[in-house]
């Protein structure tokens, strides 16, 4: 298992084929339009990660990364999806569809907890603790350290995992259609975050 740092985009070649990816993504901040995408995770789940960070200015071309992204053939695994598709729609100018997102998919399932970040679902379903001490830390910054390097890759290392272990849960609750329906709506509520909705709920009668 391997980590590679890429810059501004993947090399040719790189995880082409029809499997799942696994994508997360790391910014500035929390608000997409000021805070700018720095580094985009995405796994195949052969065992490697692939990290790629943009440099301030950046233009995001990225033709590799955006045309697997953007390929409708091959299904994205998020966690918190909602926060990840309006940065890459924001910045890559490509909407990563179809999807799956864990985070929805426990709250579906786990209703008997109110803990449904990643750590708390890889301990759980998975037996396996990793750190979320990076996570604030200053992604834009002109070297990465390993333990961001390695934080940034396990938000992907254990997601086809996760996956598979939720589409049984789904079925076994009866809410597999539910959750689809969900995840073909979230590029839409990704894109309503853009377009200024990140908290009203418009389908809310006041």
């Amino acid at each position: 298992m391997s980590v590679f740092l890429h810059e501004e985009d993947l090399p040719d070649g790189v995880l082409e084929g029809t499997s799942a990816l696994a994508v997360d993504t790391e910014t500035m901040g929390l608000n997409t339009l000021r805070d700018r995408l720095c580094l985009l995770q995405i796994s195949d789940g052969g065992g490697d990660e692939h990290l790629i960070r943009f440099g301030p200015g950046s233009n995001y071309a990225a033709p590799n990364l955006r045309r697997i992204l953007g390929d409708p053939n091959r299904l994205k695994l998020f966690h918190f999806a909602r926060f990840d598709l309006a940065a890459i729609e924001h910045y890559l100018k490509v909407t990563a569809a179809p999807l799956f997102c864990t985070k929805i998919a426990s709250r579906l399932t786990r209703t008997f907890t109110d803990r449904h970040g990643l750590k708390e679902l890889v301990k759980e379903l998975l037996g396996t603790d990793i750190s979320k001490q990076q996570q604030s830390s200053d992604w834009g910054g002109p070297v990465l350290s390993e333990a961001q390097k390695d934080y940034a890759a396990s938000d992907v290392r254990f997601l086809h995992r996760l996956h598979a272990e939720f589409v049984i849960r789904l079925e076994r609750e009866g809410r597999s259609e539910i959750a689809q329906a969900c995840f073909d709506f979230l590029p839409h509520r990704a894109r309503l975050d853009l377009m200024g909705w990140p908290e009203d709920d418009i389908f809310a009668h006041s």
